[in-house]
């Protein structure tokens, strides 16, 4: 039977946009979705992103196909504020907006009192052409573009701090078994509301201690299943039987969402063949202002080690 390690998941506060992405056809929405969720970058002090879930046409206010995407930035304050709107309007304006036939929707699951308005960092690529108008009971800026297809986005968007950097590691016999179990736990996010998967199946777990600050954080190597035989004993970590060990990301509008997002890929994968050990990863409360605790969260209490 697969255990619970009795640990804690260290999370950190950001700010959030919830958008909806709407297009013609397939081929069209998921270059654009794919080209603003894309490379993760916080780390190096700009923005990452990620896709909430696909939608038909019966769930898109133009009734055309679409998806819900969050961006990131880390931090609360003025700076990071800022450093958000920048980076939104440059994957909006490159990602998004020179993909034929798309729209941008504020899609934020409650109603927010702050907001950026949209001119200044995506409106203004109509170069003084783009209008007002009023279309889906929404004010938008049509920005006209050579398609033929004008660039429609929400005048205003919504923001809010949430909660970043929630996650699970997966412990697992084999390569194969750890892509099994890593995408069904993607899977079970693509259906929870507000949340974001970051990596989708993360290869690359980190530390923030590195002897290459340069390029930013670097393996945690007493985890690399590779190196059981170039590290100390003392110092590899991996336990016996454990080949593979797949890091799951998540980002979501609140903790709670957070917490609820880890109860379900708990009781989605637990039973799934090939899976050890399931655990978090931490820093000792260095990293992020929030902890918790898997013993917390509501999950059966013969889980744990």
């Amino acid at each position: 039977m697969t255990s619970i390690e009795d640990t804690y998941c260290e999370a950190f506060e950001g700010l959030v946009v919830q958008l909806m992405v709407t297009a013609q056809d397939t081929e069209f929405l998921y270059r654009a979705v794919n080209s603003f969720t894309a490379l993760p970058s916080t780390v190096f002090g700009d923005a990452e992103g990620g896709i909430v879930k696909w939608l038909t046409e019966r769930e898109t206010l133009d009734g055309r196909i679409g998806a819900i995407v969050q961006l990131w930035v880390t931090g609360g304050g003025k700076s990071s504020r800022a450093k958000f709107y920048e980076q939104l309007g440059l994957r909006l304006r490159q990602g998004i907006l020179v993909v034929p036939t798309t729209a941008v929707f504020d899609y934020f699951p409650e109603k927010c009192e702050i907001k950026f308005n949209m001119m200044n960092n995506v409106g203004h690529c109509g170069d003084g052409y783009e209008e007002i108008i009023t279309k889906f009971n929404r004010k938008l800026i049509s920005v006209p573009i050579m398609m033929g297809y004008d660039f429609l986005i929400d005048e205003e968007i919504s923001y809010s701090k949430g909660v970043m950097g929630g996650n699970l590691w997966l412990f697992c016999d084999s390569v194969n078994n750890g892509i099994k179990v890593g995408r069904e736990a993607v899977n079970i996010i693509a259906e929870i509301d507000n949340v974001c998967t970051t990596f989708d199946v993360c290869s690359a777990g980190s530390k923030p201690e590195t002897n290459f600050p340069e390029i930013g954080p670097s393996t945690n190597h007493p985890f690399c299943p590779t190196l059981k035989d170039k590290i100390s004993s003392e110092e590899f970590r991996v336990p016996i039987g454990v080949k593979s060990i797949p890091e799951i990301v998540f980002n979501a509008v609140d903790i709670k969402t957070i917490e609820l997002t880890m109860v379900k890929v708990i009781q989605g994968i637990i039973d799934m063949e090939g899976l050890i050990k399931i655990s978090a990863g931490n820093y000792g409360g260095k990293l992020g202002k929030y902890k918790i605790y898997l013993r917390e969260i509501g999950l059966k209490e013969n889980y744990f080690i």
